[in-house]
Order: structure tokens, then C-alpha cells, then sequence
């Protein structure tokens, strides 16, 4: 038996699987970019994959406080994108 693989979003801060939320990695060089196989290096984040949740996001600045750095407008816009995909 496979214990559920259970994630926090960082907006909602509601738990879900794994697979049901959008992760969102930096990776060592300081590049940051949805994480389509959920297995890419580096340090990850999660958040839900509907649209209130993105749109907080933007809002807040939300990748800002989970990367400890500064987020350009380009990768808003990319998970945007994404979560309109899914």
C-alpha cells in the first residue's frame, strides 16, 4: 500500500494529492519554471489549479515569499498559461 503523496497549496493552504496541484520549481542556477513531471530539482511549490488560487497568487506575489526572491511578471504569466491548459 502507497501512502498518498499529500501537498500544501501556498495560496488556500488547503492539502491535496500531489497530482492535483501545479508545482512550480527553482532550480539551483535561478531559473523558475512549472514542473510538469513533479520530479525536477530544486525547490518546489505548489499551488491549486484553478484560477482563484492563480489570481491570489499574482496578487500576493505569492512565488516572491516562497523563493525569497524576486519573480518576474513572464513566470506569472506561464503558470497562468498552464493552469488555463489543465
Amino acid at each position: 500500500m502507497q501512502k498518498e503523496r499529500l501537498r500544501m497549496c501556498i495560496i488556500c493552504r488547503e492539502h491535496s494529492d500531489k497530482k492535483e496541484l501545479l508545482r512550480i520549481v527553482k532550480n539551483k542556477d535561478g531559473e523558475i519554471f512549472v514542473d510538469k513531471t513533479g520530479k525536477a530539482n530544486g525547490r518546489g511549490a505548489y499551488i491549486c489549479k484553478n484560477p482563484e488560487c492563480f489570481q491570489k497568487l499574482r496578487k500576493t506575489r505569492g512565488l516572491n515569499r516562497a523563493f525569497r526572491c524576486e519573480i518576474k511578471d513572464e513566470v506569472y504569466d506561464k503558470i497562468g498559461e498552464e493552469i488555463e491548459r489543465s
